[in-house]
């Protein structure tokens, strides 16, 4: 059994919530399914924009975030980073992590990540030999969403 408090978590919004009630930005736990071995996979929901609120993301700005996430979670959490996903409806992306669950640890990454696209004169993995649609790429959006998610870092825990 999982202690989600202990891991930083409201055991309350774990999991699937009404759409309607989710506030973005937000960092959730979505699910935890554990590995006949005994390893945690746990799967996180970060919230860009607020879902059937008209403000989802456009596809350059998903395309360059998921660069950023890619090489930041990669870069930042080694041994645990799986893989981030867009979600279909624009407003977001789902982090999966093998072995590491504790908020403070991904929200901490997340920052950092997010004041390193401010930062950047570049997105990461844009070149033609590394990305299937290279010039499909916006940095100056894509700081534009990293300085709104930034700047509701205090809120990023009030989910739901």
């Amino acid at each position: 059994m999982i202690d989600f408090e202990a891991l930083g978590w409201s055991s309350d919004t774990v999991g699937e919530l009404d759409h309607r009630r989710l506030k973005a930005p937000s960092v959730k736990l979505r699910g935890v399914h554990a590995g006949a071995a005994g390893d945690i996979v746990y799967t996180v929901d970060l919230r860009l924009r607020r879902p059937n609120a008209d403000a989802c993301l456009s596809s350059t700005e998903l395309h360059s975030i998921e660069h950023f996430l890619l090489e930041g979670y990669g870069r930042l959490l080694p041994r645990h980073f799986v893989g981030i996903g867009v979600m279909g409806c624009q407003t977001g992306f789902y982090l999966t992590l093998l072995g590491e669950g504790r908020r403070a640890v991904i929200e901490d990454a997340l920052e950092t990540i997010l004041k390193g696209v401010l930062a950047a004169d570049a997105v990461p993995y844009a070149r033609v030999d590394q990305c299937g649609h290279w010039r499909h790429h916006d940095l100056a959006r894509a700081q534009a969403v990293a300085r709104e998610v930034l700047a509701q870092r205090s809120a990023w825990r009030d989910v739901a």
